[in-house]
């Protein structure tokens, strides 16, 4: 099951710690990291990259789900801004790209705290042993969720509403005076260019999903060609579910443009 993962640590060097025994799990097959990093949480609210890339499959931050949830967790300023220069600063309108809920959400924010620091972790595992045993042993407190289909889903309720309204300016244009014409007809090439927006939007998010399953899928696929036994059938598995995951928000992204 592909999970969002936080640990959070009062040390900054048992995050360093933790981040390593993330990794001893995901070489041992335990679990498998698509990416990962190590931040701390600033006074002013933002939060600081202090790991931003390892030897994952999912090697940068914007636009991606792990740098979204990061932003989330810095505050309702933005992303983008800081993702590169070292400070992180969230968005809201990165939840959906997140694939986490509100609920989860709120309890990582109200546990990141100031001068505390986390591992913020994009994972596949069947298990939740493993992970939480050796994090807990470097006192660490672990949050974890499975990632949701809500960026599809949102952008389909955009796209209805949006519709809706054009329908019926449209409909409200037929019988007005003429006087009125230009003024609707202005309104309904506004709201047509925004669903154009949205839905260029739509294909550009759904091209760099197919890049980021490509790579999960492709380190994956080297990880059981090196495995045996039941690691090889536990990576495997994890191949056929994210492959599953892909077809189904593929499905629904062209649904949506068409």
């Amino acid at each position: 099951m592909e999970r969002m993962l936080v640990v959070i640590l009062k040390d900054e060097k048992n995050a360093y710690e933790a981040s390593r025994a993330l990794n001893q799990l995901d070489q041992e097959g335990s679990i498998t990291i698509h990416a990962e990093s190590v931040i701390t949480k600033n006074g002013n609210g933002t939060v600081t990259l202090k790991q931003a890339e390892g030897n994952f499959p999912i090697r940068t931050l914007t636009g991606t789900a792990i740098g979204s949830l990061i932003g989330l967790l810095g505050g309702p300023v933005g992303l983008a801004a800081g993702a590169f220069a070292g400070t992180v600063a969230g968005g809201f309108s990165d939840l959906f790209v997140a694939g986490v809920q509100t609920d989860f959400l709120t309890e990582v924010s109200d546990a990141l705290t100031p001068g505390m620091h986390a591992v913020v972790a994009d994972i596949s595992e069947e298990w939740v042993t493993p992970v939480d045993s050796r994090m807990e042993a470097l006192g660490g407190i672990v949050f974890r969720t499975s990632r949701k289909s809500f960026e599809d889903e949102q952008r389909a309720r955009d796209k209805a509403e949006l519709q809706a309204e054009i329908a019926q300016l449209k409909a409200e244009y037929a019988q007005a005076k003429a006087e009125h014409k230009a003024k609707l007809q202005a309104k309904i090439d506004q709201l047509n260019n925004k669903l154009q927006e949205k839905l260029e939007y739509a294909k550009r998010r759904s091209e760099q999903i197919k890049k980021e399953t490509d790579a999960k899928v492709q380190a994956l696929q080297n990880k059981a060609a090196k495995a045996q036994g039941d690691t090889k059938k536990t990576i495997d598995a994890r191949v056929k579910q994210i492959k599953e995951q892909y077809e189904q928000s593929i499905a629904r992204v062209k649904s949506m443009v068409a």
